[in-house]
C-alpha cells in the first residue's frame, strides 16, 4: 500500500513538472527556445553599449562608434559582435541609437533572428 502511495506522489509530482516547463515563456515571439540564452546576451550586450556611448556623449560631447568604444576601454565586451548579431550606432546629435542585427535564417528555416535596438532613453526594443 505504501509502494502505489508513493508512486501517486511521483505521479503528482512528474505532472506538476510538466505543465511548469510547458508554460515556460519564451524569449522573443516566434524564436526557439534555445535562442533565449543568445538574446539576453544580445540585450545586455547592446545596455553595455548604450551606457558606454553615454558616457562617450558626455565627456567628448560626440557620438562614439562600436569599434571606438571597444578600443577606448569602456567596454568589457572584447568583439564587435555575439552569437551572429552585430551591432551598429547610428548617432544624431546626443541621441543615438544602437541596433543589434543577425543575417537572415537560411531559406525555409523555422528559426527567427529578431532585430534588437536600444536608444537613448535605454529602452530597447525588439522587431
Amino acid at each position: 500500500m505504501r509502494s502505489i502511495a508513493v508512486l501517486l506522489v511521483l505521479a503528482i509530482l512528474a505532472v506538476g513538472i510538466y505543465f511548469y516547463f510547458k508554460k515556460m515563456p519564451i524569449t522573443d515571439s516566434g524564436t526557439a527556445p534555445t535562442q533565449a540564452i543568445s538574446l539576453t546576451g544580445v540585450r545586455a550586450d547592446l545596455l553595455q553599449l548604450a551606457l558606454a556611448e553615454r558616457a562617450s556623449i558626455a565627456s567628448s560631447g560626440h557620438c562614439s562608434s562600436v569599434d571606438d568604444l571597444l578600443s577606448s576601454g569602456s567596454l568589457s565586451m572584447t568583439k564587435p559582435e555575439r552569437d551572429g548579431y552585430t551591432y551598429q550606432v547610428t548617432c544624431s546629435g546626443a541621441e543615438f541609437q544602437i541596433t543589434a542585427q543577425h543575417p537572415p535564417p537560411p531559406e525555409g528555416s523555422p528559426i527567427r533572428y529578431p532585430t534588437l535596438s536600444i536608444d537613448s532613453n535605454m529602452g530597447i526594443k525588439s522587431n
